[in-house]
């Protein structure tokens, strides 16, 4: 007979003692618990003890988390927090180094703990941290020790950024500075610093002033991976803190400092893979470069603004205007005006009297007249090419220079989202972003080549201008999605797609989008979709078994702790744990948690998850959400929550959940596997077929005959 729900079997160990073997009743206040063990092992002042697990990250047993403890845990019995954060308290002031050095060392591990954490906070401890900090007398492992415990402290939010001295700050910021200071110490330092530069503007002007990007950049070049990694997460903090005209500048010293080359040389083409932290850092660090388009991308174009007109009378100068040719100025006013017009229109403007109007829609704005200019003056001979051989051509087959570069223009921001926030979890860079300096407009110049070569593969007219837009922008996406690692990859890989291409692979999809609608078809579908079904749910029982890597992510910030969980082999208990970085598999008895799959009660997926409605924000994460599930199991409080790092993860994971509950598979990947599953099994079985049209109705059975006497009766042949 099962135990009653609040009763859960556990141990309670202590130094020196037989273990307890105990029932605890979770309606039996934590006191009298603590007091019934104590005088098991006749100890007094029950008071002074608490318990805690005796394994991962030893968290303290309160009111508020026991009932996260499970069947078989063990618990060990231990000096309160209470108690503990007194004895540190006093032990961080020791004269006695050792005693001084064990003490900060203990801290550091027990902060993370939010009961002690709130313990010693409340004896105003950490003002004994910020002295230690500010009197720079500690160095090596009693100040790694101390930022560490200072670190794991302020994850709890109890103490606001803002209370920090700017004593403490500028000895925090000496020790990213300075050379001769240990790693671990400028890696807790940069932490620190990344943390409390979005708390406060004050703060990020005392940073960015202090820690100078030359030196954030000498960091970058180390080859120690995790002060890399911390040097580039307080970049991307100062970016993102900054105002649009800080980050401005920011972004021109870094490019003059060429580290879009050092990214790309030493950090994306290093030989150690790239982590999932870095690759955020660099989608950020792209998306943010990327935006300083935006200003001009929603900028119309000003007719009275004679800086834009002589960017606009630039283009038509470089096209049509030699050295050799009679000034404009020898011609009349009225010639000069339909001359003008006449090389606007074959420029492709639409409006020619007066081009600037084409500008004055916003998106894509200046940013097109930006990039026409570059193209003109960065490649003449391809600009002159263009213009002219389109000029040679008969008039509805003309492509259009400008139109197609304003689209081109407002195709490409759409692509690469600029103007859109960044997101806080995104991965999706280009390597070929940091190969370049002007990245936005030498794309420009290769795609609006591609627009003219397309344009004539297509033979195309004014009419086709939208279909020919839509084909170019198919191959651009197509050849973004292979992650081509330089721009002349990306010209090659671009230039390869050519219309003829893209044909053969819309065919190609539409083939193995489309259905036989033929009734015997669908018939046989029906009947196939059971056991293709059942092979769908074994691959996800088989997914779960093997276990994904989850992160855990923070309301305030992203983490880098990372926890594993996977299905026991007879699919009926869920093994997870806390894991360091770099593990892949993990074995399932190092994994200490479990949940029996019986257990499971109730799967929540997106904004139904606990986790999801504690940190409910206005800037609640649209990806978070759609990677979010819950797993409720005993009594509906208890909740083990996911954040998947993928939506393909997401999507096996609870498909697999869903099969343990004896539920149906809801994702759309089930769908998306089914249809893949039928469609290859129907092929095969219709490919004698191959050809042959199949009737929507069976051939009709012929009536029995009137008489049966055409058999041939063996009987009389063997006698």
């Amino acid at each position: 007979m099962p135990p009653p729900k609040d009763v859960v079997k556990i141990a309670i160990q202590m130094v020196g003692a037989i273990p307890q073997l105990i029932e605890l009743q979770q309606t039996k206040p934590l006191a009298s618990v603590l007091k019934d063990v104590c005088d098991a092992w006749s100890l007094p002042n029950a008071e002074r003890y608490a318990l805690q697990y005796a394994d991962g990250r030893q968290t303290y047993i309160t009111e508020s988390n026991r009932r996260d403890i499970k069947n078989g845990s063990i618990l060990r019995l231990t000096t309160s927090p209470d108690q503990e954060a007194e004895r540190l308290y006093i032990g961080i002031q020791s004269k006695n180094v050792d005693v001084k050095t064990d003490s900060l060392k203990k801290l550091a591990s027990l902060s993370q703990d939010v009961t002690f954490a709130q313990e010693f906070i409340s004896r105003n401890g950490l003002k004994q941290i910020y002295s230690i900090v500010e009197e720079g007398n500690d160095t090596g492992e009693m100040l790694a020790h101390t930022l560490k415990a200072f670190t794991e402290l302020m994850e709890h939010d109890f103490v606001s950024w803002e209370n920090l001295s700017t004593v403490f700050i500028k000895k925090i910021v000496s020790y990213v500075t300075m050379n001769a200071v240990d790693a671990s110490i400028q890696q807790l330092s940069l932490s620190i610093l990344e943390n409390m530069v979005p708390t406060s503007h004050i703060f990020f002007e005392v940073v960015r002033k202090e820690v100078t990007l030359d030196r954030l950049l000498t960091h970058l070049q180390v080859t120690n991976a995790e002060l890399q990694l911390k040097a580039m997460a307080l970049l991307i903090a100062l970016l993102l803190s900054a105002t649009d005209a800080e980050r401005r500048e920011m972004m021109d010293t870094l490019r003059e400092k060429n580290i879009r080359q050092f990214i790309h040389k030493n950090i994306i083409h290093s030989s150690e893979p790239l982590g999932d932290e870095m690759a955020h850092y660099l989608y950020v660090l792209q998306s943010v470069s990327l935006n300083l388009c935006e200003h001009r991308m929603k900028m119309s174009m000003d007719p009275y603004s004679q800086e834009q007109r002589d960017l606009l009378q630039s283009l038509r100068q470089a096209a049509f205007e030699s050295e050799g040719e009679v000034p404009a100025g020898t011609f009349s006013t009225e010639r000069r005006r339909s001359l003008c017009a006449k090389e606007f229109r074959k420029l492709g403007f639409v409006n020619n009297s007066n081009p600037a109007e084409d500008l004055r829609r916003a998106p894509p704005g200046l940013l097109a007249l930006d990039n026409m200019v570059y193209f003109s003056r960065n490649t003449p001979n391809a600009y002159s090419r263009f213009v002219l051989e389109n000029s040679s051509r008969e008039d509805k087959h003309e492509c259009p220079f400008a139109r197609s570069s304003i689209q081109l223009t407002l195709i490409l921001c759409e692509i690469l989202h600029i103007g859109e926030p960044c997101s806080e979890t995104a991965q999706a860079f280009y390597p070929m972003f940091f190969g370049q300096d002007h990245f936005f407009e030498e794309l420009f110049c290769i795609c609006i080549q591609l627009v003219n070569k397309t344009w004539k593969e297509m033979r195309a007219t004014q009419e086709d201008f939208d279909k020919v837009m839509q084909v170019v922008r198919e191959q651009i996406t197509r050849t973004l999605s292979l992650k081509p690692t330089s721009l002349e990859l990306f010209k090659t890989r671009v230039n390869a797609l050519n219309y003829s291409e893209i044909l053969k692979l819309r065919q190609t999809e539409r083939l193995h989008q489309e259905e036989t609608l033929a009734v015997p078809v669908l018939e046989l579908r029906e009947k196939l979709k059971p056991e293709l079904l059942e092979l769908i749910r074994q691959q996800r029982l088989l997914h779960l078994c093997e276990g994904t890597l989850f992160r855990k992510i923070s309301s305030r910030r992203r983490q880098d702790k990372l926890w594993y969980c996977r299905l026991s082999p007879n699919h009926k208990v869920l093994h997870y744990g806390d894991v360091e970085e770099g593990v892949q598999s993990p074995p399932i008895e190092s994994l200490p948690e479990k949940i029996p799959v019986a257990d499971m009660k109730m799967l929540l997926v997106g904004k139904e998850c606990p986790h999801t409605k504690e940190k409910s924000s206005g800037k609640q994460n649209k990806d978070v959400l759609e990677l979010a599930f819950s797993i409720v199991h005993d009594v509906e409080e208890y909740c083990l929550n996911f954040i998947a790092p993928t939506r393909y993860e997401f999507c096996l994971w609870t498909d697999g959940l869903n099969v343990l509950l004896g539920k149906e598979m809801t994702s759309e990947r089930t769908q998306t596997d089914l249809d893949v599953l039928l469609s290859m099994e129907l092929k095969l079985r219709l490919l004698d077929l191959e050809n042959i049209s199949i009737p929507d109705e069976p051939p009709p059975i012929p009536k029995p005959p009137s008489n049966l006497n055409f058999c041939y009766d063996f009987s009389h042949a063997e006698q």
